[in-house]
């Protein structure tokens, strides 16, 4: 009994280590399936990962591009506002000035000549002068002259005319 104790041991020893090699292949073959998968499932992860941060960088550059070209338009268009505005301001003062020099310039020439039509007039009426004084009319005389009767307007002699 004791060799077939032996006979029956061997084979469930052997039996075992065939089970057992069984299973470590089949767990081995098991574990690099997984790994395989893993790999599979970690790479594709890894692809979206890098597929979404893609996808967020083009949306956050987007966002950038135009988060900088509206405060870049408002600051263009406030700088020709008041440039233009500024340059326009500028155009019409110099326009005005120029406007009251050329006035000015033209009333000088107006009171000048109208200085020569008066000393050609006082030298034609030898510097008489008609005055109307409530009602009274007056030949107003040039000063150093006498006038009979004695009247007077504004310190000057002057001769009073009477309606008939």
């Amino acid at each position: 009994m004791d060799s077939r104790a032996n006979d029956l041991t061997e084979r469930l020893r052997k039996r075992l280590e065939n089970e057992r090699r069984e299973i470590e292949e089949l767990t081995a073959s098991e574990l690099e399936r997984l790994g395989e998968n893993s790999r599979r499932v970690a790479r594709n992860v890894l692809r979206s990962i890098e597929r979404d941060t893609e996808e967020a960088t083009g949306r956050m550059r987007e966002l950038l591009a135009k988060a900088w070209q509206r405060p870049l338009i408002v600051g263009l268009s406030l700088w020709l506002g008041f440039f233009g505005g500024s340059w326009a301001t500028m155009r019409w003062l110099a326009r005005s000035f120029q406007d009251r020099i050329e006035t000015a310039g033209a009333l000088d020439f107006h009171i000048e000549q109208a200085r020569e039509t008066l000393a050609g007039i006082e030298e034609q009426t030898w510097g008489l002068t008609l005055r109307e004084i409530d009602g009274e009319r007056y030949v107003v005389l040039p000063t150093g002259t006498v006038a009979d009767p004695g009247w007077e307007v504004r310190d000057r002699p002057a001769v009073k005319l009477s309606r008939k």
